[in-house]
């Protein structure tokens, strides 16, 4: 059992916990998920990114959003309860610039909504291992951005928020941004997480360039361990599976249309599951 100890609303349909997993927190590292499962007897198994750990307390915390039935029950879960099992760490680490005896450089990190949260894990590790880190973060509004101090701390003024109403920072896309460093040749590497629509055109904006472009394609998983098949995705003509593969693959190889189109397959099915757990009580 994993006690959680720390839960945060960050907007209305955002949460952030922390709970005790000392061996995960030990182990982990940037870019790696964990599957837990809420409920012995309604025992869905969900992927979710670790977005930060302590090793020494011994807690991983993960940022998710309700978006189908484990996860509006677990928004329900306090601090005190605990979660009946969690395993990982689990997928291939990032792999981090300067690490392994390459230079370090410059890297713009792309992060979209709630896939910030994933993105912080790997910026630290970019920072630790002596690279320029620029952050480029969007949201709808800038009630919806995620671990903004968090962030802050990692990029300093090389922080950039874009917001499509213009609440925060500048108005518009982040490819906008991206699209100016990369002119100005100040760009090495990219790394994007977020919405497929988002990581597709920041993938467009850096092809021009020969700017190497990585994206984190957890946003399809299901069952994280590659035995469900939900997670294929074509990258560079071959067929992947995001969990045991990845999740990070070449940007300029994922045929995008096709992973969009896949994650829509699974829409109706999302709704229903999501609609039978308002309706049935499983909350109280």
């Amino acid at each position: 059992m994993h006690k959680i100890i720390e839960k945060r609303q960050l907007s209305a349909n955002v949460w952030q916990m922390k709970f005790l997993a000392p061996l995960i927190a030990k182990e982990r590292k940037a870019g790696q998920f964990i599957i837990l499962m809420i409920d012995e007897e309604y025992g869905e198994r969900i992927p979710l990114t670790i977005a930060d750990a302590d090793p020494a307390e011994g807690w991983i915390m993960i940022i998710f959003q309700t978006v189908g039935a484990t996860t509006m029950k677990l928004s329900t879960f306090n601090v005190g309860d605990s979660i009946p099992a969690v395993l990982g760490p689990l997928g291939r680490p990032t792999s981090i610039r300067g690490e392994n005896g390459e230079k370090p450089g410059r890297v713009v990190c792309v992060g979209g909504g709630i896939g910030v949260a994933p993105m912080h894990p790997i910026a630290q590790a970019l920072k630790a291992a002596g690279n320029e880190v620029t952050i480029i973060m969007g949201a709808r509004n800038k009630d919806l951005f995620v671990m903004l101090d968090e962030m802050r701390a990692i990029a300093g003024d090389r922080l950039i928020l874009m917001t499509d109403d213009g609440s925060s920072g500048r108005q518009g896309v982040v490819t906008v941004p991206l699209k100016e460093l990369c002119e100005a040749g100040e760009v090495d590497e990219v790394i994007t997480i977020g919405p497929p629509i988002m990581m597709k055109f920041c993938a467009l904006t850096t092809k021009p360039y020969g700017v190497k472009t990585v994206a984190s394609l957890n946003t399809i998983m299901i069952d994280g361990t590659g035995m469900c098949g939900g997670c294929r995705v074509t990258v560079g003509g071959e067929t992947k599976f995001v969990c045991v593969d990845g999740p990070e693959f070449d940007a300029h190889l994922v045929d995008w249309d096709l992973m969009m189109k896949r994650m829509g397959a699974f829409k109706p099915l999302e709704a229903e599951a999501k609609d039978h757990v308002c309706k049935s009580g499983i909350f109280k």
